[in-house]
């Protein structure tokens, strides 16, 4: 007698209507997954870097506790400010390239139309509904404009808030650049080796979390970050170990 076949492996999401206007209602609002990433294992390794480099070189705790600190502030500004003016270039340039189209939009609109009629040619549409796609695109300057921009210039996914990713990221450095720096901070006992497994929890932690967005399984996608970071972790240690010996 022959096994009754394997049920259908559950869909990700619903396809009923108004589970797809909430879906697509929610991808129309800019995310913040990678500054928050970004953020966080930059803010783990940077941290523990400056405690192995200055245990490596033999320095006490409280020289330990100010790079520490001071590093932690600096760096979480450095990276907070870098994010913020990267994406405030991305947001202009954005800004630049929908000047342009308004103006030709006012200017020559109906060289845009044949824009319009191009990419949707090259998409497959033909005869009365490449012209019923063109006359339905046209009809909203809105509409139009954001066709041009995400076709014409690859610009489809929303804008992103400038001071919000800064935040993200300096958030997350903060947060997870704490991790090495805390056990120092509260006189923890063996307080270096406590540092090195609150660090190692941190990056595996971090790239568990980012599984969730991503095709690997949670274990080797914290196993990845945890790997990365661990081998600068262990070459700033090594870098502290050499001045100290030469110096």
């Amino acid at each position: 007698m022959s096994e009754a076949p394997d049920p259908s492996p559950p869909l990700e999401h619903s396809h009923q209507g108004a589970a797809i206007r909430a879906r697509l209602a929610e991808r129309a609002r800019p995310g913040y997954l990678r500054d928050w990433i970004y953020g966080g294992i930059d803010g783990a390794i940077t941290t523990f870097a400056i405690v192995a480099g200055a245990v490596g070189g033999g320095l006490g705790e409280r020289v330990v506790i100010i790079l520490g600190v001071a590093g932690l502030l600096a760096d979480g500004l450095s990276m907070a400010a870098a994010n913020f003016t990267g994406t405030k270039a991305e947001a202009d340039d954005r800004a630049r390239l929908r000047r342009i189209e308004e103006k030709h939009l006012s200017l020559d609109p109906e060289g845009e139309r044949r824009e319009v009629r191009e990419i949707f040619r090259q998409k497959g549409f033909e005869g009365e509904d490449l012209a019923r796609a063109v006359d339905v695109i046209t009809a909203d300057r809105e509409r139009w404009i954001q066709i041009m921009l995400a076709e014409e210039y690859g610009l489809g996914d929303p804008p992103r808030s400038p001071s919000r990713a800064a935040l993200s990221t300096f958030g997350a450095f903060l947060l997870c650049g704490f991790a090495p720096l805390a056990p120092f901070l509260f006189g923890a006992p063996a307080a270096w080796e406590l540092s090195i497994i609150l660090t190692g929890i941190v990056f595996f932690g971090i790239g568990s979390a980012k599984s969730v967005w991503s095709t690997q399984s949670a274990f080797f996608s914290g196993l990845e970050v945890f790997a990365i970071g661990s081998a600068a972790a262990l070459a700033a240690y090594g870098v502290g170990a050499l001045a100290d010996a030469v110096i």
